[in-house]
């Protein structure tokens, strides 16, 4: 399929870009939900829209979302989503002294602004990126998926990474469920049809991200917090004035943090609201203007950071982006190193996307806040049957399968548990839409180089993400090592 970027200016296009961000802005400001949720949800219902049309659609809502967590951080003291964290620490004083108006305005300009970072980044790397990437060969890209998945489970799993290199292997083995394709073996099928064509990615995604999360509101309701008096939301230009280095400082913070595989917004906007703590040398959490900037700044900054690896290698640079990856590969785009041959025009029309994305995400925010304010005070026990309908609702129109539905049950309760006991999901995600990018090329790698793999260590890529992928694991065991030293001196 042949992308034109004319066609992001079209009405149906204009109107996927105001409606995806209408929507990203409204479900990012109700508690506990996140960008994530919310593209694992769009998977599904976007299914049967037009290619181009689901494109620009979930690009806008993944914009909406990311700012759309501030508003209920800063207004009622709950996160809408975890990357707003820092912003409510910074924003919801404000609100107490009446400066709630002025601290929405600001996080809307100041994400506005972080995405413009973001994607100038975006556009002036990628074609560094795809020449760099058009060098990889079967062992290089099998080396990449691994790199992914190794680097994820180190930094998700926080002090435990053997925890979040399992939730990665586990995710390599379902994806290689069913028959493989150069000799028609059956795989891990233990005699169910159902699963000869694999475990389709939608309702294990929309149950882990999904379903689980409703599990957890339904242990842990919140109950409706009544929002205080906001004053005048304006967007503060003259702030630009006098935040830009903070400004520049998290847009260049978040976007970095982007292009690691499995880091994400909320480490995006958390470094930078620490950084942002220690080069000021002020205390944010009392109430400081500048940290909303770093974090808003930071967490939507992200967005382009996590899209580069996405599209010119790839490799998810996040939850969200690996959800979209998943999305594009369901309508036929195969994104990577040959995505100029593969998509032409892609890669113009996504950047086009972005920038309208994020031109309607600042214009409809000052309109939308006060009705999102009632929207993110429903109480849990509304709030979480919405959550599950959504769900079931996104994973039956994927493939109309009854059987997905009962994945999607499956996978909610596991997701569920696993969180309970502190197992990582994305390196499960990433493991998943990886597995077959490893499994096809290392079966290749040892078609080719039978009795010769001695030679593949004359390949410097190659030696480099070998290199890489120690590393990720030596940094991961070295921090588990001393986290029980620590344990063990308590």
């Amino acid at each position: 399929m042949e992308f034109y970027w004319q066609n992001v200016f079209s009405m149906w296009g204009l109107l996927s870009a105001l409606g995806g961000a209408v929507f990203g802005i409204l479900w990012g400001c109700l508690p506990g939900l996140s960008a994530t949720m919310a593209m694992a949800l769009l998977i599904g219902l976007t299914y049967n829209m037009p290619t181009e049309l689901a494109v620009i659609f979930m690009i806008a809502s993944y914009t909406g979302v990311e700012f759309g967590g501030a508003i209920s951080a800063i207004l009622i003291n709950i996160p809408g989503t975890p990357a707003a964290i820092p912003t409510q620490l910074a924003g919801h004083p404000l609100t107490k002294s009446g400066l709630g108006g002025q601290a929405i305005g600001a996080a809307a300009l100041f994400s506005f602004l972080g995405n413009w970072i973001g994607i100038v980044i975006l556009i002036g790397l990628a074609p560094m990126m795809i020449e760099f990437a058009l060098r990889f060969g079967s062992w290089e890209m099998f080396l990449l998926a691994m790199l992914g998945i190794a680097v994820s489970g180190t930094l998700t799993a926080k002090e435990r990474p053997a925890k979040g290199w399992a939730m990665g292997c586990a995710g390599l083995l379902v994806s290689m469920i069913g028959i493989e394709g150069q000799y028609g073996i059956e795989r891990f099928t233990f005699g169910l049809n159902q699963l000869n064509a694999g475990i389709h990615f939608v309702p294990v995604i929309i149950g882990l991200f999904g379903l689980s999360e409703a599990f957890a509101m339904a242990a842990n309701p919140v109950g409706k917090t009544i929002p205080a008096q906001i004053g005048r939301v304006v967007p503060p230009f003259d702030s630009i004035r006098k935040y830009w280095r903070s400004g520049l400082r998290s847009g260049m913070i978040g976007t970095l943090i982007g292009v690691i595989p499995g880091a994400g917004a909320n480490v995006a906007s958390f470094v930078s609201y620490s950084v942002g703590e220690q080069v000021t040398r002020k205390n944010f959490s009392k109430g400081d203007m500048e940290g909303v900037v770093c974090s808003e700044v930071a967490n939507n900054a992200n967005i382009g950071g996590g899209l580069l690896p996405t599209l010119t290698l790839g490799i998810p640079g996040n939850n969200s982006c690996a959800l979209f990856l998943a999305a594009l590969g369901l309508h036929g785009v195969i994104v990577g190193p040959t995505i100029e041959i593969d998509q032409p025009g892609f890669m113009q029309f996504l950047f086009v996307a972005l920038l309208v994305a994020n031109l309607f995400m600042f214009a409809t925010a000052f309109t939308i806040i006060r009705p999102s304010i009632r929207v993110c005070s429903l109480p849990s026990n509304i709030l979480m049957p919405l959550i599950v309908i959504l769900c079931f609702i996104g994973t039956y129109v994927a493939n109309y399968s009854g059987f997905d539905v009962a994945i999607l049950f499956v996978c909610g309760v596991l997701g569920f548990i696993l969180k309970k006991h502190s197992y990582p999901l994305a390196p499960f995600v990433l493991g998943l839409i990886l597995g077959p990018i490893a499994d096809e090329n290392v079966r290749r790698v040892l078609l080719l180089y039978e009795g010769q793999y001695s030679t593949l260590l004359l390949r410097p890529i190659g030696d480099a993400l070998i290199l890489a992928v120690i590393w990720a694991f030596w940094f991961g065991l070295k921090r588990s090592r001393r986290q029980s030293v620590d344990e063990s001196c308590r």
